[in-house]
């Protein structure tokens, strides 16, 4: 998942009694979006890639843990001397840890422990909040505003990896049975819109808090092109299905077509034809396909061959980002904030839709640094700029996104074989 990192420098952090009850909301909804689960369901892991829920809400206190109360809170003690190695992730600096494929045999410690965990945590937050002067604020504001934005990234992920475990499960349980139903709809044409180019500047200039990767701000020459105005949907997805896209391989890189044979792709991820017809698992279980939805849950290889198929491309993570500044704020879309939980099909209006929430739309750009990008001093810095390599980036958010997570410069990244993030496609062209 996208990078943890510093605040910009020239970041405006929020006024402490803002930062402490937003920071106190998101630690509070993490636990919420495990309340449809049982207690069975919090130590699944269907597949390396994939975290059990009980390790996620364990995880996002070690962070708080390690990186602000162990440092900053006085005669501070660990709730367990055991947890540092159980739930650090990846971060070498700080020590040892369990391996990340392995995080689905514990079973101990308990869901309960973990809860007690996290209230520990809490309290101590809380604590250290309330010893800090102004200089302490403006000192540690950084570090709660990274500590908060962590935890949203892993709410997400929670979400998508629950769809996961659940899909691996031939009874096909849903997470929620009262999410709401889309009703069946016929997408609306797809417009494409001329887009000038030019030196545009991209990446993020403040105010506010940003990964490091989204920095410096710096400019880049794009050329005229055009950009689809909605995303790719399940109707469109579903003629390449059909046209024998995953049998065609002049369609796909040749990485992307030893994957399909390798895996016996043939539909993508979630999608299951029966009887009646095609359907997809969702989080609220098995549902027909509707052709108006955004297609999702597709790797970069996919989204790749589609392009190809449709005669377009997919678009630079810079075209991307020049198109989504002349369109209003992030917070529109349609997140995680809508408690839907899936994408939904695009609204009946003029210019660019589904350009925030609904699916992450993979880029044909490689995730590499900016200009003079520099990671982050210490253990902070270690999640970011060490995964410059063998991945792709990604714009937009998608429906399990918070929206205050999300801004316009926002990167995300993954293998270009990833299914499980709710990924989807624009398309692009060339003016």
């Amino acid at each position: 998942m996208a990078s943890i990192a510093h605040a910009s420098a020239f970041a405006a952090h929020p006024e402490p009694a803002e930062l402490a009850d937003r920071l106190l909301a998101v630690r509070r909804l993490t636990p919420s979006l495990c309340a449809p689960l049982a207690v069975e369901d919090m130590v699944i892991q269907s597949m390396p890639d994939v975290s059990p829920p009980k390790w996620h809400l364990a995880h996002t206190s070690w962070f708080f843990e390690t990186f602000l109360l162990a440092p900053n809170l006085p005669a501070y003690r660990p709730f367990h001397p055991r947890f540092g190695y159980l739930f650090n992730s990846y971060y070498n600096q700080v020590g040892p840890f369990h391996a990340r494929a392995r995080r689905g045999l514990l079973a101990r410690p308990t869901t309960d422990e973990v809860l007690a965990y996290r209230a520990h945590v809490d309290r101590h937050l809380t604590a250290l909040l309330d010893t800090l002067d102004p200089a302490g604020w403006a000192r540690l504001a950084p570090l709660l505003e990274l500590g908060l934005n962590h935890e949203q990234q892993h709410q997400e992920l929670l979400l998508m990896d629950v769809k996961h475990n659940f899909h691996a499960n031939p009874l096909r349980p849903a997470y929620r049975e009262d999410l709401p139903q889309i009703a069946a709809d016929t997408a609306g044409a797809v417009n494409f819109l001329s887009c000038d180019g030019g030196m545009v500047e991209v990446g993020h200039d403040g105010p506010g808090f940003a990964f490091d990767n989204e920095t410096p701000r710096h400019r880049v020459f794009l050329q005229p092109y055009r950009l689809a105005d909605r995303l790719v949907t399940c109707g469109e997805y579903l003629d390449f299905v059909t046209a024998g896209g995953y049998q065609t391989p002049e369609l796909w890189l040749s990485d992307g077509w030893a994957t399909v044979q390798a895996r016996g792709w043939t539909a993508p991820l979630y999608w299951e034809q029966g009887e009646d017809g095609w359907q997809v698992f969702t989080l609220g279980g098995l549902s027909a396909l509707d052709p108006a939805t955004p297609v999702s849950h597709l790797s970069f290889y996919e989204a790749d061959a589609y392009a190809r198929f449709a005669g377009r491309r997919l678009p630079t993570e810079f075209e991307w980002e020049a198109a989504a500044r002349t369109i209003a704020a992030p917070a529109g879309g349609n997140f995680l904030d809508q408690d839907r939980l899936e994408p939904q099909p695009a609204a009946a209006r003029a210019g660019f839709k589904q350009m925030f929430g609904d699916v992450w739309e993979w880029t044909a750009s490689a995730y590499l640094p900016y200009p003079r990008y520099r990671p982050a001093a210490g253990a902070v810095g270690e999640y970011n700029g060490k995964f410059m390599s063998g991945q792709m980036v990604l714009r937009g958010g998608c429906c399990l996104t918070p929206a205050d997570h999300l801004r316009v410069t926002y990167r995300n990244f993954f293998p270009p074989d990833a299914r499980w993030a709710c990924a989807g496609l624009r398309l692009a062209d060339d003016l």
